[in-house]
């Protein structure tokens, strides 16, 4: 067995896509006599700051011998990568073996790459040690990626699909002709196999991108049948060619358990996502750069700031972090806006300059009563204060109150996990349509 690992080949401006220049390497292996198993399709940690635009990395398994593979990746990768934009520094991997069986620190490299950062010396390093073939365009910061998706089959055990569908390179950059309607419908009938196809709240085709890039859609879900019926029941412009991807894409691999005690100190801090309670693994401090599952207590009230970005502080482990649902998020800013302080809440997302970024959350206890003025058993009139630490007295009646009663509060809001809707999904977060989720969920659609 060879692996084919690549890496950073796309361009936010200048389009192209590293799905598609795997599947041209691919089309390379089988027009060299070569056997295809398996395209995996790799999000990355999506807090690094040197992303091009999804942070996928891709590998692709063949029975190829590893010199011609690594020979006719590297002309695919000249012919096809966007090497000239600034912020795009290709990068190939070239691995022989068993992409289940590779060693114990290559697995562990693309665990750290999905949860953490890594350097491209670190990478060239690594793969220099276990002697993979792996070649660098212009910085070569692409080769994190390739030896990460290298190390993914055996890093990582949840797995989706996702079918894409190629337009012609001709039509790069020109308004995609994609039948709306067709789109719905295939969604109603893939759900809730396949997911992230539409977003119905908002009346938008989310699996159909606004890029330059070479992708007329790409459908996401369990089964990789479903997937493909969804994405052959859509009508539109002619199909160059297709593919079906094995990914991590809506798993949370991103994830750990976090805690905001700096002195904590867990085992593996990239090792294992969190999972349900995150009772399998033990907590790593919250820090910049990283994906956290959290469990607190609200400490502020939700505040909705300029730009419609709602805000509000998390206590957990005597210390406070600050969340926020952005704009994108949508209505799920009102599912943060109707929480209140002395909720117990889980967190999920990414943590940029001290800041949580909202992906999704779980309530897991609420408050149920408020302190009020008492009311008047006799004319049903508020008291009024009488003195102080004198209670309260109704002013017509006389009647006395020792303080204020709690009061019963009307929440709009049920225990269970909440989400962002699809168009404000990242790749990798788990949509809980997917189930496994430690409590009930209230999935969007």
């Amino acid at each position: 067995m060879t692996v084919i690992g690549l890496d950073d080949t796309d361009s936010r401006e200048g389009g192209m896509c590293t799905t598609y220049v795997a599947v041209r390497v691919a089309e390379a292996v089988r027009e060299a006599g070569g056997r295809v198993d398996d395209l995996l399709l790799v999000r990355l940690n999506p807090a690094v700051r040197h992303k091009t635009r999804g942070n996928a990395a891709l590998a692709v398994h063949t029975d190829l011998d590893a010199d011609v593979a690594f020979d006719l990746a590297r002309r695919e990768l000249d012919r096809f990568a966007v090497a000239d934009d600034p912020r795009t520094s290709p990068g190939l991997v070239v691995a022989e073996g068993d992409p289940a069986a590779v060693r114990d620190e290559i697995a562990d490299f693309a665990r750290r790459a999905v949860r953490g950062h890594h350097s491209i010396a670190d990478a060239v390093a690594l793969s220099d040690a276990v002697g993979y073939r792996h070649r660098g365009w212009k910085e070569g910061r692409g080769r994190i990626g390739a030896l990460a998706a290298v190390g993914a089959e055996a890093a990582f055990d949840d797995w989706t699909y996702e079918h894409i569908s190629y337009r012609t390179l001709d039509r790069c950059g020109t308004p995609r002709e994609v039948d709306a309607e067709s789109v719905f419908a295939a969604a109603d009938e893939g759900y809730p196999a396949v997911w992230d196809t539409v977003d119905r709240g908002e009346g938008e085709a989310v699996c159909v991108p606004h890029t330059p890039c070479p992708i007329l859609y790409g459908v996401r879900g369990d089964d990789p049948d479903a997937v493909r019926a969804v994405a052959d029941g859509i009508e539109g412009e002619p199909v160059e060619r297709t593919a079906l991807f094995r990914t991590n894409q809506g798993t949370d691999a991103h994830l750990r358990r976090g805690t905001l005690d700096p002195s904590a100190d867990g085992p593996d801090p990239d090792g294992r996502a969190a999972d349900g309670d995150g009772a399998d693994s033990e907590p790593v401090p919250v820090e910049d750069g990283g994906a956290y599952r959290l469990t607190g207590t609200v400490s502020t009230a939700p505040e909705t700031r300029p730009g419609g970005h709602v805000f509000l502080a998390l206590s957990a482990d005597g210390r406070e972090l600050r969340c926020v649902a952005f704009e994108p998020t949508k209505h799920f800013r009102d599912r943060v806006r109707a929480l209140r302080p002395g909720d117990r809440v889980t967190v999920c997302g990414e943590v940029r300059e001290g800041t949580l970024k909202l992906e999704k959350f779980a309530v897991r206890d609420l408050v149920r009563t408020e302190l009020a003025t008492p009311e008047c058993p006799d004319c049903g009139r508020s008291m009024k204060s009488a003195g102080r630490d004198q209670g309260y007295r109704c002013r017509r009646c006389g009647t006395r109150a020792d303080g204020r009663e709690a009061v019963p509060l009307d929440r709009d809001l049920d225990l269970g996990w909440y989400e962002v809707p699809p168009c404000a999904r990242r790749h990798i977060a788990k949509p809980l349509v997917r189930g496994g989720f430690d409590a009930a969920v209230h999935p969007e659609r």
